[in-house]
């Protein structure tokens, strides 16, 4: 362990943040055979334990399977019309609690020999050889290449900027509740807000305990009573008796949605990663998978010898079209709860998760446009096309947004389901 006032260390690779995307990381270097390097990790919090849930959906077989809490071949997703069983087949959806990765990544430290540096990073220096990480005015680290994952705002501001917002209860039933083989991806049978799209799901790990969320897709968050309130009236909507549960966890998370720009590579050494390096998928907030996926070409690079930068985390036609959906939603001219049942009503929903995912050949992108209304998908089309030619010509003119406090210093303590957020 490194303190702020010890001699700045040389290494070949920091890892400033210490959180998900960080300890994806370190794991993958093990798991990559990566060797020789002097890696230092720099975060003021030394992670360790239940304190965020991601959901995300893969193949099976992958490097996380003995790490979950749970997984399902069937969700449902449920408006006031009725209730709609997806087989995922191939893929599955998948809960993981934060205990395992951070374990995983302890492991990655002593296996690699990595330096831990307690200490907030205020400034990174890049001049071009090797970056000076700075904690205020005393240098911590010197390294050749830093991959960043603290959160940070986009580079400019959207032309939409909502958040996805949510809480959830772990509830602890006194007997067999909940169906442990199916989750509720997206109950849409919640009150909608005046200016925005909620949902409930429910995550269950076994029949006695389960992870039940309400979650808001809006331009402002809610007071806590407020998120009490609706998880209450979710339950009560669920058929649960509260007599028989017990609340053991509170989560609650904010994840940007927006179509302003994160900046992946700030610097020729500096690297971004997680959702400051555009791991958030725009339109749902989803952003485990796609931090996964940097991890392990960040790992790939460096055991082959290249520089520690990931491919970019989701096609630009895909960021494109969450760009039109967010102004469409926002607009009023498509509701979520339709917009969302007509995805998953005219398309196999194991297209729908990989579309979702960025995983989408341009064919597919196509038949999933098609499932929208024409007129407002249109509508908000051309206004995309009209703001993105006015910000050429007047750049000066884009206010600010002015980021949240819970999501300018990451308060994301889950990656809700339809967002990588439960990822």
């Amino acid at each position: 362990m490194v303190g702020v006032d010890s001699t700045p260390v040389d290494v070949d690779l920091a890892l400033v943040g210490g959180g998900g995307a960080a300890s994806l990381v370190l794991a993958a270097l093990v798991r990559h055979g990566v060797r020789g390097l002097r890696i230092a990790v720099v975060d003021p919090v030394h992670r360790r334990g239940q304190d965020r849930t991601w959901a995300f959906w893969g193949q099976p077989g992958s490097d996380l399977d003995d790490a979950l809490a749970a997984s399902w071949q069937q969700v449902e997703v449920a408006t006031p019309a009725g209730r709609r069983v997806l087989d995922l087949t191939p893929l599955r959806y998948a809960m993981l609690r934060s205990g395992p990765v951070y374990d995983r990544a302890a492991e990655a430290e002593r296996h690699l020999g990595a330096i831990r540096i307690r200490a907030g990073v205020d400034m990174l220096d890049d001049d071009g050889d090797r970056v000076a990480i700075r904690a205020g005015d005393n240098p911590v680290a010197r390294a050749r290449w830093v991959l960043d994952s603290r959160p940070r705002p986009p580079s400019r501001p959207g032309r939409t900027n909502w958040l996805q917002h949510f809480r959830g209860w772990w509830l602890e039933a006194d007997g067999p509740l909940f169906d442990p083989g199916r989750a509720v991806l997206m109950d849409f049978r919640t009150p909608q807000p005046a200016r925005g799209v909620s949902f409930g799901y429910v995550l269950p790990v076994s029949s006695r305990y389960a992870l039940v969320e309400y979650t808001e897709f809006s331009p402002a968050l809610l007071t806590g009573a407020a998120y009490d309130a609706a998880l209450t009236g979710y339950r009560r909507l669920l058929g649960l008796d509260p007599a028989r549960l017990t609340v053991r966890e509170v989560e609650n998370g904010v994840i940007p949605m927006t179509d302003g720009p994160f900046t992946a590579r700030p610097s020729p050494r500096v690297v971004r990663l997680g959702a400051a390096g555009g791991a958030t998928r725009p339109s749902t907030g989803f952003t485990f998978s796609a931090m996964h996926r940097q991890a392990d070409q960040v790992a790939a690079a460096l055991a082959a010898g290249r520089p520690p930068v990931p491919a970019s985390a989701y096609p630009r036609r895909h960021l494109w079209m969450d760009a039109v959906a967010l102004r469409a939603l926002d607009a009023g001219g498509v509701g979520g709860p339709e917009f969302f049942d007509r995805l998953f009503a005219r398309n196999p929903a194991e297209r729908v998760l990989r579309f979702l995912d960025g995983d989408t050949t341009v064919a597919e992108d196509l038949a999933v446009m098609r499932s929208a209304r024409l007129a407002p998908m249109v509508a908000a089309t051309t206004g995309d096309a009209v703001a993105r030619l006015r910000d050429r010509l007047a750049p000066s003119r884009r206010r600010p947004w002015a980021v949240p406090p819970a999501v300018a210093d990451s308060a994301v303590t889950a990656d809700p389901a339809p967002t990588d957020g439960r990822g």
